[in-house]
């Protein structure tokens, strides 16, 4: 029976995992199938199959940010109604109007919660799904058994690669107890992690040169599957970067830098197209929500191509194949809500709700009818006007019956201006 290597052990994470694991594994037997067994392909159409089954949940993402764009002036009005009220009766009051704008527009304000609860756990799994490669991937752990079983056959073997591992600091991704007499599992994951720089240092050791012969066999089986564009997605970029500065191979080196670059760009490009606000926010504290949300935008590809230089450039893929689908993703969203009707979005959310309810054997709701009425004071009072004010319409409204020529017979206009002309001829006489 083919036991797979480590694998997450993360809580509710690590059953993600397995499915994500069955995904991933199905997605390279077919690569195998088909003469080309390479891990950063895989990698590849694994982002491309999950970005397409969450595709349903951005779309309903872009529909309840719509909807907030719609509902943001009159939160708004809510907010500068009562911004500075304290008091338990002003905030109970706000809540209730701030529902009320919800229940109009069919939409609940955790609107978001939902799919992102199930969109975090889903982007978690496919880090560790990545990281454990050989843990999901039965074909690519059997590669390792001949090292591994030649390994075993050292005396001293986890004293020997523990003091190698700290020696050329190897990363490891799994719980490794060198106390212990090593595991099948413990060597793989030890194994699967090593840079080609590491490799060589591992069979020079003495102990292992009577196994060289092997090791060298496994490393070739491993890079061939593991060598993207001709990179190696095992090692990160800056150390590619310091291996190709060292032996002038520029074109090594430009492959590595356009890693973090395309990491960078990909994400930038993918937040420009999510939909901005359509208007700025009165209120300070939306208005410092903007900004914050401006600067995210801007920082966080920026981090993407800072931590890009020092992670695995499996996962520089990962994310650069992620971006380019979130891109083609929003462009088509966006082409379809461009021609949604808002009526139309309130019209489904109301059929969604009414559904809901009757589940619940309670009956339909006019959502929008009452919402209506709950609403009904969200505007603010009047400002009452000048004297100024008031002395200028007056002023205009003289000028107004003093011209005209062409008032209603029997009008209030035509009346006034009648009595008006009697005074100007009495005056005369």
């Amino acid at each position: 029976m083919d036991i797979l290597l480590s694998k997450s052990t993360w809580f509710i994470i690590k059953w993600v995992c397995e499915v994500l694991g069955v995904l991933m594994n199905g997605i390279y037997i077919v690569l195998d199938t088909i003469g080309i067994p390479n891990i950063g392909l895989a990698i590849i159409f694994f982002t491309i199959i999950i970005y397409l089954i969450l595709t349903p949940i951005q779309i309903k993402q872009q529909k309840f940010s719509k909807m907030t764009s719609v509902m943001q002036p009159e939160l708004q009005k809510i907010q500068k109604k009562y911004q500075g009220k304290k008091d338990q009766n002003s905030q109970m009051k706000m809540q209730e109007e701030t529902m009320a704008v919800y229940q109009k527009y069919g939409v609940s304000p955790t609107g978001t919660c939902l799919p992102l609860l199930i969109q975090m756990p889903i982007m978690f799994a496919l880090y560790q799904v990545i990281y454990h490669i050989p843990g999901y991937i039965g074909s690519v752990r059997n590669m390792f058994s001949g090292a591994v079983e030649a390994i075993q056959g050292i005396s001293g073997n986890a004293e020997i690669l523990s003091k190698f591992v700290q020696d050329n600091a190897v990363r490891l991704y799994s719980n490794v107890n060198f106390e212990e007499a090593l595991t099948a599992n413990n060597i793989t994951d030890i194994l699967y992690v090593l840079k080609p720089s590491q490799w060589d240092k591992l069979t020079d050791i003495s102990a292992f040169s009577g196994i060289s012969d092997v090791l060298n066999k496994v490393q070739e089986s491993t890079e061939s599957i593991n060598m993207f564009l001709g990179i190696n997605i095992t090692e990160s970029p800056m150390d590619v970067i310091r291996s190709a500065w060292s032996s002038q191979s520029w074109l090594l080196l430009i492959g590595a830098l356009l890693i973090p670059i395309l990491a960078w760009f990909t994400q930038w490009i993918s937040y420009k197209l999510m939909p901005q606000p359509a208007q700025k926010s009165d209120n300070p504290q939306g208005g410092g929500m903007e900004q914050s949300m401006k600067m995210m935008n801007t920082v966080m590809p920026i981090m993407s191509a800072f931590f890009c230089l020092s992670f695995s450039i499996g996962i520089g893929i990962y994310w650069i194949a992620g971006a380019v689908i979130r891109c083609v993703q929003q462009v088509i969203i966006n082409r379809h809500m461009s021609h949604m009707d808002v009526e139309d979005l309130i019209a489904q959310n109301q059929e969604k709700l009414n559904k809901k309810r009757a589940k619940q054997g309670l009956p339909p709701q006019k959502i929008t009818q009452q919402a209506k009425m709950n609403v009904r004071n969200i505007e603010e009072p009047k400002k009452e006007k000048s004297s100024e004010e008031k002395r200028q319409e007056r002023k205009n409204s003289t000028e107004y019956y003093n011209n005209a020529t062409d008032l209603k017979p029997g009008s209030l206009a035509s009346k006034a201006n009648m009595v008006r002309q009697y005074d100007e001829k009495k005056k005369k006489k």
